[in-house]
């Protein structure tokens, strides 16, 4: 497939929303930096730096470091006095749209990041709809043996497997999926 970046919204039997544009157009802008089945040793923290600028256009927060002050930090239990007691930090959020973004790279080929995003995220006050950005490849060695992980197509499978199966059922208005 050569279209840029590859992406699939859910339910698949729903169209995407207009939001959804703004983010592929945004991970399109940025392909030549942002390409994994090109570019190598992209971190999730390099890729939303990458993204920040076209995601900030159009109307997102996005995560500016990992210092308390950059983390952008949501409510997902309030506590006495109705002072939030569980919080989860996430990559970034459209707040009026209720978009919660989260861009994996390596560790989410191969460390569930997947499924923990899609709990995490499920559980944070006011989350309409998640933005799961994943690598299209992940290029790594093992006993020196170059292997490429197909990140995208993985976590297709898994997402494909939670709405086919209707046993788990998310609570968001959508799941867009796009690997970069």
């Amino acid at each position: 497939m050569s279209t840029y970046p590859r992406w699939t919204y859910y339910p698949t039997r729903d169209p995407a929303p207009e939001w959804v544009t703004d983010i592929v157009g945004a991970v399109a802008q940025v392909q030549g930096e942002l390409d994994s089945a090109k570019v190598r040793s992209l971190t999730s923290d390099r890729a939303l730096s990458i993204l920040r600028p076209g995601l900030e256009v159009v109307g997102f927060r996005i995560e500016t470091g990992k210092a308390a002050a950059d983390r952008i930090t949501l409510p997902v239990l309030f506590g006495e006095q109705g002072l939030p007691r569980v919080r989860y930090d996430v990559d970034g959020v459209h707040d009026e749209l209720g978009v919660l973004l989260e861009v994996e790279a390596g560790r989410g080929a191969r460390g569930n990041a997947v499924y923990r995003d899609l709990v995490r995220t499920s559980l944070i006050v006011n989350a309409r709809f998640l933005a799961l950005g994943v690598m299209q490849e992940y290029h790594h060695k093992s006993s020196g043996k170059p292997i490429i992980v197909r990140s995208y197509d993985d976590a297709k499978d898994q997402i494909d497997a939670i709405y086919a199966s209707q046993r788990l059922r998310l609570p968001f208005a959508g799941v867009l999926l796009f690997g970069y």
